[in-house]
């Protein structure tokens, strides 16, 4: 009998709970925020009193949606870091309350780790393989030889690109989280309406996008104030265009040099970035030019959700890795200790 998971990850603004058996998600349910548009971004208190409100609910309707009950349940998988401390609490406490009331063990969740097998969803990916994972918070490359093995090979040394991209958005104009909207005008753009840089192209695998959000900051300061908001107005789809396309060339780019220096067939795109289709039209290309074969999760499992957890806690919970009940959460996290 295979074993199931059920997953829960609260690690910032997403409540979330699944069913994974080993062979097919049973379930994924996902509670979204609305709290934070007005703000511009996340605020961390209300992102955990709104978790604390809805994970009952959030998890009991991910059970009943697996049509499983708790006996049938082996293990409880729950996001422990890197997020938000106040919200990996209300899914801690939780996960180990039930853990407690249905003597079942539980499993810490690297959340970076879970993105990374999300793809493992809906196929699995020859190993080894090299994987992109790129997001709000977070953008790294990893060599990953194994399950639970993993190599850092490269990260941001500022921000990360989905970070990049809401910040750069608000000085277009444009409502949290700007990412999804960037993508969408980008399509009605010209990439090749404003060369912005691209930083580190030939120094090695790291990133750095912070240059990025100053250059358009400079770039809309020598604009006359007073003429402004007419000119994004005329031009905003092509400098969001413009923008995209820099930010994804720098992933896309390094993306290849992993490649190249690991000589792995596969490689996997994941996190809320690996959702824009210019990131997805470029990587396919490179793929395509390179002869390894692309990975990237359905786009409802590139955000934060619990079904890629269940999934993690599946791999761990096969291999006899579990934990127990002083597990403790953490914001950030030594990458070189990841695996």
């Amino acid at each position: 009998m295979s074993l199931v998971i059920l997953g829960i990850e609260t690690s910032c603004d997403e409540t979330a709970a699944a069913v994974y058996d080993g062979n097919r998600l049973l379930s994924s349910v996902i509670a979204s925020q609305s709290d934070h548009v007005d703000y511009g971004g996340i605020v961390p208190e209300l992102a955990s009193r709104a978790h604390e409100r809805v994970i009952h609910d959030t998890v009991a309707a991910a059970i009943r949606q697996a049509d499983v009950t708790s006996d049938r349940i082996d293990a409880i998988a729950v996001t422990e870091g890197p997020g938000l401390m106040g919200s990996l609490l209300v899914g801690l406490c939780f996960a180990k309350g039930l853990a407690i009331q249905w003597n079942k063990p539980v499993i810490g969740v690297n959340h970076i780790d879970a993105h990374i097998y999300a793809t493992f969803i809906d196929e699995e990916p020859e190993l080894p393989f090299v994987s992109l994972v790129v997001s709000g918070g977070h953008t790294q490359i990893f060599h990953v030889a194994r399950p639970l093995q993993h190599e850092l090979m490269g990260q941001t040394r500022d921000d990360a690109a989905g970070e990049a991209f809401d910040k750069i958005g608000k000085l277009l104009g444009l409502d949290y989280p700007a990412g999804p909207e960037i993508d969408r005008r980008a399509k009605s753009g010209d990439p090749a309406f404003y060369d912005f840089p691209r930083a580190m192209m030939k120094k090695g695998l790291d990133f750095s996008f912070s240059g990025l959000k100053t250059s358009v900051l400079y770039y809309l300061q020598k604009i006359p104030e007073k003429e402004r908001e007419a000119f994004l107005e005329k031009h905003r789809d092509h400098l969001c265009a413009s923008v995209a396309s820099a930010i994804t060339d720098v992933l896309v780019n390094k993306l290849q040099q992993a490649v190249r220096q690991t000589g792995v067939k596969s490689v996997i795109i994941a996190g809320g970035v690996s959702a824009n289709s210019m990131l997805r039209d470029k990587a396919r290309k490179m793929a395509e030019k390179s002869g390894v074969k692309l990975h990237i999760p359905h786009p409802r499992y590139c955000t934060d959700n619990a079904a890629m957890i269940a999934v993690t806690g599946w791999f761990k919970a096969d291999q006899g890795l579990f934990d127990d009940l002083h597990l403790k959460p953490y914001a950030r996290f030594n990458w070189k200790k990841s695996g």
